[in-house]
Order: structure tokens, then C-alpha cells, then sequence
């Protein structure tokens, strides 16, 4: 079956061998084991167009019909982050208190964390992941998204990735309710807040809770011959 739209041709531009696809696939799982969320920022800068250069790394992760539905808010205003941490603060402060079970509590207990969120101030950028749940055509017509929140989880992945790999270090923060982010940054109703990122360099006292990720029988099943 022909497709009537245009398609152009693709290289693998590496085409290593076995033995190169070994060695390369390990030191990616060591680099990315190294990996961790952290609560202790530096408020160090660095140049703007790092941020944008990952964000645009994140931008190149696959979406459903290629629709990519995501839009990516670079905070670095004192204002606005002041803004944000107050709202922010307020909605875990609440959560704390009422709407997290004890049992959640209890498995939040070996990181240290509470309603307090001072890296919001503290990083010298914030990223505010919004998923797209449709676009507006020509005429205000709305057009649908397709798979979006995983398409804007596997976008995120991306970005993650791509700031580790710059020894920059992230936090996958969730306050919520997040509707205040679309308050705050007056996005338009076809956006929803996906996530909120700070990115920056560790403080010098940094610390992360002494924890284990799960062993390779515990997420890896093969089915073989």
C-alpha cells in the first residue's frame, strides 16, 4: 500500500558491531545509574542556551501521530519562581495535612521531604512540563492529541536523560492540584501541567537518601525459545 505523504530515506549512522553495541549499551546503564533526583540546589547559573538545547533534545521523543503535545515553560524570574514556590508550598502544605494517606507518608519517610520547597526558589531554572490535550485550528475549531500523556512522560524521560548527561541534576516535582502553574504562567485551556523540573548544579552539601533501585530479576522477564 503506497502512502501518499512523503518519506525520506534513514541510516544508521553508528552500525556498530556486537561487541561495540556491548560495551556502548553498559556504559549508558552506568552513566544513567549514577542518575538521581535531588532536593539541594546550587543556585550556580549556567548559560540559557543549555536549557533550551535539552528542551529541545526532549522535543525529539516519540508521539502519537507525531502530534508532539507538549510545551515546555523555562522559568529563571525571581518573581515568578517566588510565585510559584508560595503556591506550590501551599497545595503540599494541604496535602500533607489532609489528602496524603498515612501509608504514603510512611513511604515518603526515607526522603526527608515535607511541604517545604525551597529548590523552587533556589534552582536557577525551573521547567514546566504542560501536556497538550488538543490543539486549536484555524477558526478555533479543536483538533485531538493522540496518547498524550505518554508521549509527554517519554518527552520527559528524554529531558531527564539528557540533563544528567550534562552533570546538571533535576527533581520531578508534583504538586497537587498544579492548576496555579497555568495561573501563574497563563497558559491556554488546551494545556494542562504535566510536571515541574528544577534544573541546576548540586549544592556542595547535597545528600540523597541511601536507597536501592530493583534488581534486574525484578524487572526484566525474557521470553526465548
Amino acid at each position: 500500500m503506497e502512502c501518499e505523504h512523503k518519506h525520506i530515506s534513514y541510516k544508521n549512522e553508528l552500525n556498530l558491531s556486537e561487541e561495540e553495541l556491548i560495551a556502548e549499551s553498559e556504559t549508558i546503564l552506568l552513566a544513567l545509574k549514577k542518575r538521581r533526583s535531588l532536593r539541594f540546589f546550587s543556585d550556580k547559573t549556567f548559560p540559557a542556551e543549555v536549557i533550551e538545547n535539552v528542551v529541545m533534545a526532549a522535543s525529539t521523543a516519540p508521539s502519537g501521530a507525531n502530534k508532539q503535545p507538549w510545551t515546555f515553560c523555562i522559568v529563571s524570574s525571581p518573581e515568578l519562581k517566588k510565585q510559584i514556590r508560595i503556591a506550590a508550598e501551599e497545595e503540599e502544605r494541604i496535602s500533607y495535612a489532609s489528602r496524603m494517606s498515612e501509608e504514603w507518608k510512611e513511604d515518603l519517610k526515607p526522603f526527608a521531604t515535607n511541604w517545604q520547597k525551597p529548590f523552587l526558589e533556589i534552582a536557577p531554572y525551573l521547567i514546566i512540563v504542560f501536556k497538550r490535550v488538543y490543539e486549536f485550528e484555524i477558526g478555533g475549531k479543536k483538533h485531538q492529541n493522540y496518547y498524550v500523556n505518554e508521549s509527554v512522560g517519554l518527552a520527559c524521560g528524554f529531558l531527564l536523560s539528557a540533563i544528567h548527561k550534562l552533570g546538571l541534576v533535576a527533581l520531578t516535582h508534583t504538586p497537587s492540584p498544579m492548576d496555579f502553574l497555568t495561573k501563574i504562567l497563563e497558559r491556554p485551556s488546551n494545556e494542562r501541567p504535566y510536571l515541574l523540573i528544577p534544573v541546576g548544579y548540586p549544592a556542595d552539601d547535597a545528600t540523597v537518601p541511601d536507597i536501592q533501585r530493583k534488581s534486574k530479576k525484578d524487572v526484566l522477564i525474557w521470553y526465548q525459545h
